[in-house]
């Protein structure tokens, strides 16, 4: 293992981190434009993201599956370099077909949606390559922290992609009406580009042909699991297809496909506990819970930002149409970005008093980062004045867990539960801060649910880790779950309180099932004599 972290090659590597961030949090201004453009109900237009988060899950899963059959860990053959490298070419073909389509007059969403798909697939590839990768550029033990300087620049990915895609799709026009999707094309040229360059720097850097020594452990009750989900996963991408040959609404087969998903996830820790033999990581229950845990935080955190251009929408909760969104739009993902700059102090070796000075002035410095790409933006950020109530009560939160799994995750948790019901029963500014406020909740969730979940499962670790990373399916699942309460909403509702503010009970009941994780995950490991409380930073 390397003594000295090799920073030249990891600041190299990190840019990939930015890419993802980026994508990701501008579908929160895609959806809402996609919704108008092709004339889509909310739950279609949810499927961006079901696209997008869906092919993390069948990239991880077909890597899986190939690693299996052949006995061998595929990317530990070719190396996470050249995992990289492929990862940013797929995502290139992914970002070219979105940009060809945007400018040919006869783009459709269904072409939209495959074209995210295969950004996403690369995403993937890259992400299941670029995580260990990090870890081998130095020492183990600052492995993490390396992870954590990661997500901080993704975390900066998320606060440009929303105002970039938002100038890109309504900078040069006067309103919403006269927006088009061939406004995006030199976007997606000009990003298509930059995977172009970066898989270049890639393939000529001087990066080691890092690999992994691990023994690939075969868990075949393990594969048949996820492979079952896959298959239940299935009619959500194609709900409109189904709905056509079927009968059945798309609001019941999302919701259905979703309940089936945890149930199945639940089952299959009951059955491990009964017989682990071929089950592999997931014969932990602490491993299982941390799956099902992962699904439900990825989920409660696309959801909550990717209606929320619906909810902004309605007058009592500022009237605002699709052009004028992107300001409330990045302080959700910077309220991320500042939880997750906020875990990254502990890179640093500070003493306990200096690292408790920086938890409370490194969220303030953030949130300057988000006001100032704000201002260059245009924005008009006067609506962020009061702002700072929230960073305070989330820093007071980040001091009261002090990096404490357990009780981290179970604070956020309940202070997210306490912001959704906040939403759900107060409007205009007030509702919209509590919204957006789950960013900071959110921020620090992956890396305690992560934590909790490998806490003594031994040479399972990184079979483990692969499928915790599956879990982001609940990104694509859980979102189109709200739009469907949002289309029990009649097009001509001008009534306060609607089914669209009504649909963030989704969230509420997510934040309150990640409360209870983290009580009962803490049971779990305690049965098991292990240490509940070894501290972690933030981010991912």
């Amino acid at each position: 293992m390397n003594q000295q972290t090799k920073w030249s090659q990891f600041g190299v590597l990190i840019t990939v981190f930015f890419f993802w961030g980026f994508v990701a949090a501008s579908n929160s201004i895609f959806i809402p434009f996609c919704k108008k453009f092709f004339q889509l109900d909310q739950i279609q237009s949810q499927l961006i993201g079901s696209a997008f988060y869906g092919a993390y899950f069948y990239g991880s899963l077909i890597l899986y599956i190939v690693s299996f059959l052949t006995g061998t860990d595929l990317l530990n053959k070719i190396g996470y370099k050249k995992g990289i490298i492929y990862g940013l070419l797929i995502s290139m073909v992914g970002a070219f077909a979105l940009a060809f389509i945007s400018g040919s007059g006869n783009a459709t969403f269904g072409l939209v949606l495959v074209s995210f798909f295969i950004i996403a697939l690369g995403f993937s590839l890259q992400q299941t390559s670029a995580q260990p990768f990090a870890v081998a550029l130095g020492p183990e033990e600052t492995g993490t922290h390396r992870l954590n300087m990661g997500g901080s620049v993704n975390s900066f990915g998320t606060l440009l992609g929303p105002l970039v895609v938002s100038f890109m799709l309504f900078g040069s026009v006067s309103s919403a009406n006269e927006a088009s999707i061939e406004n995006i094309q030199q976007l997606y040229f000009f990003l298509a580009g930059l995977f172009i360059i970066a898989a270049i720097i890639f393939a000529y850097a001087k990066l080691p042909k890092t690999t992994s020594d691990e023994k690939l452990e075969k868990s075949p009750k393990a594969l048949l699991v996820l492979l079952i989900i896959g298959i239940v996963f299935l009619p959500v991408l194609f709900s409109d297809l189904v709905k056509e040959a079927t009968g059945v609404s798309k609001a019941v087969i999302i919701v259905t496909s979703l309940i089936t998903i945890l149930l199945i996830l639940f089952g299959s820790m009951l059955s491990a506990k009964k017989n682990p033999q071929g089950w592999g990581a997931m014969a932990y229950p602490q491993l299982v819970l941390g799956m099902i845990a992962i699904f439900i935080y990825v989920g409660v955190e696309v959801t909550i930002d990717n209606n929320f251009g619906a909810l902004l929408k309605k007058n009592a909760f500022g009237g605002y149409d699709e052009s004028h969104i992107s300001h409330l739009v990045s302080l959700y993902w910077g309220s991320l970005m500042i939880g997750r700059w906020t875990g990254a102090i502990s890179v640093f070796n500070l003493s306990k008093q200096m690292k408790k000075i920086m938890v409370v002035v490194v969220p303030f410095v953030a949130f300057g980062v988000i006001l100032l790409v704000n201002i260059i933006k245009g924005n008009d950020v006067s609506d962020f004045l009061m702002y700072p109530i929230c960073i305070a009560i989330g820093v007071l939160a980040f001091l009261y867990a002090d990096e404490r799994p357990v009780k981290l995750l179970l604070t956020v948790s309940i202070l997210g539960a306490i912001a959704m019901v906040i939403a759900l029963t107060t409007t205009g500014m007030v509702a919209n801060f509590a919204i957006m406020s789950c960013g900071l909740c959110c921020s620090v969730m992956w890396p305690a649910i992560f934590a909790l979940a490998v806490n003594g499962i031994g040479k399972y670790q990184s079979q483990g880790s692969a499928f915790l990373i599956m879990m982001i399916l609940g990104g694509a699942i859980i979102p189109p779950t709200q739009g469907a309460v949002i289309d029990l909403e009649g097009a001509a509702d001008t009534s306060v309180h609607t089914y669209t503010q009504l649909s963030y009970i989704v969230p509420l009941i997510c934040f309150a099932y990640l409360a209870w994780h983290a009580i009962q995950t803490r049971s779990v490991l305690k049965k098991q004599g292990l240490d509940v409380d070894a501290q972690v930073a933030g981010g991912h």
